[in-house]
């Protein structure tokens, strides 16, 4: 079994693992306001298990991707986006994304997703929702934001998944631990 080597960043990271419909999206959407107003400059990194196609058939940049540039940069005056056309589908690397990013420019980085890979997570955990925890058998989870009891002990940080102010004073805490 080959050891997974630790995630490098020059900010700190802090993911949100949880199961399908548990609401990360929600969550952070309700969280990222709180943070920028409070002056972080934050990198999102999202995982999707779905084909993503951001790019619109009948577009120049589409076209131009399709007919054989393996990387294309659409650039408008507000925002520019990198697409890259990998040789063979296979599941993105989390080091790969988090490199991607201009990390000078950023003093946080979320990710939502890659619940499986070792860096420090906050775990989102409805029990109505029957699914088993998973900081129970992932040691990087540092605390567990839920809306109810939870169905096994824990020592970790609970959370009101509810709180968006509480969940924010966290990761504030979090940042600046880790800067």
């Amino acid at each position: 079994m080959a050891v997974q080597r630790a995630l490098q960043a020059d900010v700190p990271i802090l993911g949100f693992a949880a199961y399908s419909g548990t609401g990360k999206t929600t969550t952070l959407k309700k969280l990222l306001p709180h943070l920028t107003a409070a002056g972080l400059r934050i990198g999102m990194i999202k995982h999707s298990h779905h084909k993503v196609e951001i790019d619109k058939p009948g577009k120049d940049s589409y076209e131009l991707r399709k007919a054989g540039a393996c990387q294309m940069v659409l650039a408008a005056h507000k925002c520019w986006a990198l697409m890259v056309e990998k040789a063979e589908p296979n599941e993105p690397i989390l080091q790969e994304m988090v490199d991607a990013l201009h990390q000078e420019q950023l003093d946080l980085i979320l990710v939502e997703g890659f619940r499986h890979e070792a860096f420090p997570k906050i775990e989102l955990h409805r029990p109505v929702m029957g699914r088993p925890v998973l900081y129970a058998e992932d040691s990087s989870i540092i605390a567990v934001a839920t809306d109810d009891v939870l169905p096994v002990e824990t020592t970790l940080t609970l959370l009101d998944i509810n709180d968006t102010p509480a969940l924010a004073s966290f990761v504030l805490n979090y940042v600046e631990q880790h800067s």
